[in-house]
């Protein structure tokens, strides 16, 4: 353990020792159990006399902050409850961040209460998650020469797994992509970040679906785009609404979060519209890996002629997003552009868990894992339809959707609704939903969403009865 302790200037080096290191015990830094360095080492590392730490260790030990046990060491004995702020850190405030990153909240957050049912959105079940193949094949890149070498990999993402993810691509969502089209992010969100640092200029025009996803905003805004919300109905995107813009974000195999599919004729118009304004659109595929009954229409991306067209995918619906790998297929002409800005902002990805994405890929595990997890979660998906029928009859309809880990529900004909105080309710009752309203950036749209990835199937019963019982009591006053 390295310990830096400030001796210069004058005084008594012993005392200022002593102080230095039993702040550290009083206020966490140094905790309980821990081994500190030989009176000989510190000493030499402070460059002082090796009396002067000494001294005091002896008096730490005396006053019972620390323990010398022979033949092991000195070690801290005093407990720590917690860690105690610094009477300094309250007024070191000179530094602030930019006017728009001030206050900054997030959207998809809600207060914390204990939660028993969990309809949370975007969340897969880490118990399906295939952890004995996935542990396999990490740790044999862990033991082979991945590791052995010092140098900086390609900002794009290993080969090997951009192969992979064509393939896949290819083969799964008709995506016409070879591995020099495919860049490897962090997540989708980073290949957002990415197409907005390579494509907008501040004041730039950029259009969203309206209800949409807050974080796409929230990210173009701070870039310094102005962005138009464009409203959504039961197949979509409203491509006749759109204004001239330079970049149009939209979830068209899965519209987030009403769910509906976009159709050919709108796909076909919202392409002609880029044409026309010369504009690029991000076609967000983030969780149509699940997909319950009909056949998928191509996307946009396969439709596209001109090359303005970039398809953004995930695997943090399908895998975990502790793992943190996304994509991006983008045309010739963005990618130099794009590689820079990914070297430019964290270089490049984790090798090993690429190296091993692209084997669990390559084995066909990621496939037959995807397979299995759809059955889960149509069986989840099966048993909200029938039992929000059931309970929330006259209240909330359920949206048809055909896709995804979620469920929108609307208030049915007539039925004034409160979302944002319903789901507060039911927080309340330990059910954890997110209210519509809180999707939306123009008028609110009512409604709640129920995801399926983080609730047992056995639980969902249960959940939806105090859910129902939150939406009766709100609606009674």
């Amino acid at each position: 353990m390295d310990i830096h302790v400030p001796i210069e200037g004058r005084g008594d080096r012993a005392e200022r020792v002593y102080r230095h290191l039993r702040d550290a015990v009083l206020d966490g830094r140094l905790r309980r159990g821990e081994r500190l360095p030989a009176t000989r080492e510190l000493a030499a590392d402070l460059g002082v006399s090796r009396s002067t730490v000494t001294t005091a260790y002896e008096r730490l030990i005396a006053e019972g902050y620390l323990v010398a046990r022979v033949g092991s060491g000195t070690f801290v004995a005093a407990p720590t409850a917690q860690r105690i702020t610094s009477p300094r850190r309250g007024s070191r405030r000179a530094a602030r961040p930019a006017p728009a990153w001030r206050d900054l909240h997030d959207p998809l957050w809600a207060e914390p209460h204990p939660i028993a049912y969990d309809f949370s959105v975007g969340t897969p079940d880490p118990a399906l998650f295939p952890l004995d193949a996935w542990r396999r094949y990490v740790t044999s890149e862990l033991r082979g020469r991945l590791l052995r070498t010092a140098h900086y990999a390609d900002p794009a993402g290993s080969e090997r797994l951009r192969d992979g993810i064509a393939r896949h691509l290819g083969l799964a969502r008709s995506v016409e992509a070879l591995a020099e089209d495919v860049l490897v992010t962090s997540g989708a969100q980073q290949a957002f970040d990415l197409l907005g640092r390579v494509l907008l200029r501040p004041g730039d025009t950029v259009a969203v679906e309206d209800p949409g996803y807050p974080p796409v905003r929230q990210l173009f805004e701070l870039l310094g785009a102005r962005v138009l919300p464009v409203p959504v109905d039961e197949h979509g995107l409203r491509v006749d609404l759109l204004p001239p813009a330079r970049l149009v974000y939209v979830t068209p195999s899965h519209q987030f979060p009403l769910g509906g599919v976009l159709p050919l004729e709108r796909r076909v118009a919202l392409l002609d519209w880029a044409s026309r304004n010369d504009a690029v659109v991000i076609e967000d595929d983030y969780d149509s890996e699940y997909r319950f009954g009909a056949r998928p229409l191509d996307p946009l991306q396969r439709l596209d002629a001109e090359g303005r067209v970039v398809y953004v995918g995930t695997f943090s619906k399908t895998m975990l997003p502790t793992i943190r790998l996304g994509f991006l297929v983008a045309p010739p002409s963005l990618l130099p552009a794009l590689r820079s800005a990914k070297r430019l902002t964290d270089w490049h990805n984790d090798a090993v868990t690429q190296s091993a994405m692209a084997r669990f890929l390559d084995s066909g595990a990621f496939a037959r894992h995807v397979r299995q997890a759809t059955r889960v979660y149509e069986e989840r998906r099966t048993v909200i339809e029938r039992e929000a029928a059931e309970l929330l009859a006259g209240r909330l309809d359920v949206v048809p959707s055909a896709a995804g880990l979620h469920l929108a529900l609307r208030p049915s004909a007539g039925v004034p609704f409160g979302s944002a105080r319903v789901a507060e309710r039911a927080a309340v009752a330990g059910v954890a939903v997110q209210p519509l309203s809180r999707f939306s950036y123009g008028e609110p749209r009512e409604g709640l969403l129920l995801g399926f990835g983080a609730i047992a199937t056995e639980n969902i019963p249960d959940g939806l009865r105090l859910l129902a019982d939150a939406v009766a009591r709100e609606q009674a006053g």
